[in-house]
């Protein structure tokens, strides 16, 4: 089986303004719907209800069944029933909160590899905000409560993700300097909130109603709904 596609989110998961988006992911797949809300574990259970009952409306206008895995912590993680959950899924979305947190929850665990497992035999793979940059290889420092940098899950190691871009700048100052120490053959991409990059892991898809970017040395380029971001492989 060819493996499935990947959508990198920069906000609005399991809201009706990305319904259209999700529909797409897990059209023609099985439609079990795995939500994993581990980014947001740090923030308590209250957090974590929020995002299984966002999932579950979402799933709910989706007309597919709904299926949290509810990881709150490394060990968790490593629990054989809560990866056995994934199994046969349709489209697998790590959601928002803490990316360093998620990363390092996930990184070499039960549940991860069955994600991983579970993309490779054709599952739709989508994040969103913390989700999408811990899909990637690197997470930079651009929370206060997260001050150094951190690998990602690394499924892609060719970009780093900048998501709520259309907001990034005013929460950041000095975010054009924290990613100017980029690796060649690297991409950074920021991603507006509403919007999706759809495809991987060369070829991305602009969805969503704003704008995804490629940041390069300081320098912004622009692509809008409907365009096709070609990274080059190195």
């Amino acid at each position: 089986m060819v493996v499935g596609p990947i959508a990198l989110v920069g906000s609005g998961e399991y809201l009706p303004v990305m319904q259209e988006i999700e529909a797409e992911l897990i059209k023609g797949r099985n439609p079990k719907y795995v939500q994993v809300p581990t980014a947001a574990a740090p923030e308590g259970d209250k957090s974590l209800q929020r995002w299984i009952d966002l999932g579950l409306a979402q799933a709910n206008r989706l007309g597919v069944e709904q299926v949290p895995v509810v990881v709150r912590d490394a060990d968790e993680a490593n629990d054989p029933e809560l990866a056995a959950l994934i199994k046969g899924a349709g489209l697998i979305y790590l959601s928002g909160g803490n990316p360093h947190f998620l990363a390092e929850t996930l990184r070499g665990s039960l549940v991860w590899d069955a994600i991983y497992e579970a993309w490779q035999q054709g599952a739709a793979l989508a994040g969103c905000s913390a989700g999408a940059m811990a899909i990637a290889d690197h997470i930079p420092a651009l929370r206060m409560h997260s001050p150094r940098e951190v690998r990602g899950l690394g499924v892609l190691p060719h970009i780093r993700v900048l998501p709520h871009f259309d907001k990034f700048y005013k929460w950041v100052p000095d975010l054009a300097l924290r990613i100017l120490d980029v690796p060649v053959g690297v991409h950074v991409v920021g991603i507006d909130e509403d919007t999706a990059l759809v495809g991987g892991p060369y070829e991305w898809e602009v969805q969503g109603r704003q704008s995804a970017w490629l940041i390069n040395g300081g320098k912004k380029q622009q692509f809008s709904k409907g365009d096709v971001i070609h990274l080059p492989a190195n």
